[in-house]
């Protein structure tokens, strides 16, 4: 084994992914415990159009784990189409055009 690798765990080692756990059953034993919120703070970037985005995010603490793919990919498209509008040239209003 190499110097580089001695950090690497051994698979062995790595415990259970938390996906791979068992649902934790509600105190009344009726089932699986609905979702509790993170009750992680989302800072404000001061920029309108990434902060909507990222208080979306919110909406997950609501959701089952397998709803968060469909809550995460509209954040992720959403903060890249904003992004990606940071980058686009200015549209001239309606009496800009000097042609």
């Amino acid at each position: 084994m190499t110097d580089d690798m001695a950090d690497v765990p051994d698979t062995a080692d790595v415990p259970e992914a938390a996906d791979a756990r068992p649902a934790a059953d509600a105190p009344d034993g009726s089932g699986p415990a609905a979702p509790e919120p993170l009750g992680l703070a989302r800072t404000p970037t001061g920029h309108a159009g990434v902060d909507a985005h990222l208080e979306r995010l919110a909406d997950a603490d609501h959701l089952t784990a397998d709803g968060h793919v469909a809550v995460y990919e509209d954040v992720h498209r959403g903060l890249r189409d904003t992004l990606t509008a940071l980058d686009a040239p200015p549209v001239p209003g309606p009496y800009e055009n000097r042609s």
